[in-house]
């Protein structure tokens, strides 16, 4: 793999990481900005924190940025710790989309004539074609926001297309197949996954590196199911890092992504290489290819966060053994604004809200109280 590739691969990553991000921007915009107050409104029961959390992180395509909307709300004292463990879970399925819309990669059209109109370079062409014009020819500023949406999705894929022609010189290298063959020992996959996904801190990006590396045809299903497992875990890195300065229920609130994703990677290594090693399973050699990848990651957390929803009260006596402290004494007389909101506008909108009505309530009470003591004196 020549230097030039290397730099090819390195701009497709972050060529990937924008477009994913301008189009989650864009996708906040169009459903409004009451987006995260929703979230924070209507979690009264676990299933539905669990499908709300799942729907907003579609839209996002980050968990982690749910999870630290999340941790913002209960450092606040706006949301229970076992209320967001439901919407963390939600979270944590609700990212498996990215690696769908990745699946669009996959397009054919190279016989010529009217298949070509179908290839991924021709619809990415029109994407972002119909995404500029909207984005420097509307009036309105909803049909903006959707030309944000399709020229992120265009920037994504052509970094996606760029990730895959720098790789494309892999399968070739029997350096790089040596390196996959030794992924496949269950140990050092979930490792290398862990670590690579907490460096680059975005499972979605991660998971389309492994879609982009199954183009190569070197990856197979003993590799990459490793590999989804160490990047589930490693993208707990950026959560447990916006619990810094957060008080015991916050950083508890974090160490719940952590848990759950630990604990559903036992699970499922168990289950499954106990199952492996009875049965010997013929798929293990199977090549993958992006469409794989992208349903592998769906269902291993789809599975997860089911068989964990109906536990969500273990998950919270875990937490709180883990994190040790009293939360209320770090519980204040007034609720403290979160900075973590700042970038979420309407959410700070909201908790001034509630601050202002809390500062009102205490007013009050302050005030009847000083008039009671003109009978008792």
């Amino acid at each position: 793999m020549s230097i030039s590739n290397v730099i090819s691969l390195l701009s497709g990553v972050a060529l990937f990481l924008f477009g994913m991000a301008l189009m989650g921007d864009g996708l906040k915009k169009v459903a409004g900005s009451k987006l995260e107050v929703v979230l924070y409104r209507l979690t009264g029961t676990p299933l539905k924190g669990f499908l709300l959390g799942t729907g907003v992180t579609a839209v996002i395509q980050s968990s982690s940025a749910t999870s630290v909307m999340v941790v913002g709300f209960v450092n606040s004292g706006m949301m229970k710790v076992r209320q967001a463990i439901s919407i963390v879970m939600g979270a944590i399925l609700g990212t498996s989309i990215t690696g769908w819309v990745l699946c669009l990669s996959e397009i054919g059209g190279t016989g010529g004539g009217w298949t070509e109109l179908f290839s991924t370079a021709t619809l990415t062409g029109i994407i972002s074609l119909v995404g500029i014009v909207l984005r420097m020819f509307s009036k309105t500023q909803s049909r903006r926001h959707v030309g944000d949406i399709l020229m992120g999705f265009a920037v994504l894929m052509f970094g996606m297309t760029a990730m895959s022609e720098a790789v494309s010189p892999l399968r070739q290298s029997p350096v790089f197949i040596e390196f996959m063959t030794k992924l496949s020992n269950p140990l050092l996959g979930i490792l290398f996954g862990t670590l690579f996904t907490a460096v680059i801190q975005s499972a979605s990006a991660a998971v389309g590196i492994v879609q982009a590396l199954a183009s190569t045809g070197v990856i197979d299903f003993a590799t990459a199911f490793p590999l989804i497992m160490g990047i589930a875990i490693g993208a707990a890195m950026p959560v447990l890092i916006s619990a810094i300065g957060a008080n015991v229920e916050g950083r508890r609130t974090a160490f719940v992504y952590l848990v759950v994703e630990v604990a559903g990677v036992v699970f499922w290594g168990a289950v499954f290489y106990i199952a492996n090693a009875i049965f010997h399973f013929e798929f293990m050699s199977m090549c993958m290819t992006a469409v794989s990848i992208a349903a592998l990651n769906t269902l291993f957390r789809l599975v997860k966060v089911l068989i964990l929803l109906p536990f969500t009260d273990v998950i919270e006596a875990l937490v709180d053994f883990l994190i040790k402290g009293d939360a209320k004494d770090e519980t204040p007389s007034i609720m403290q604004l979160e900075e973590r909101f700042l970038k979420h506008p309407a959410l700070a909108i909201e908790q001034s809200r509630l601050a202002i009505d809390s500062m009102a309530r205490q007013a009050q009470d302050n005030i009847l109280s000083a008039f009671s003591l003109l009978g008792k004196f």
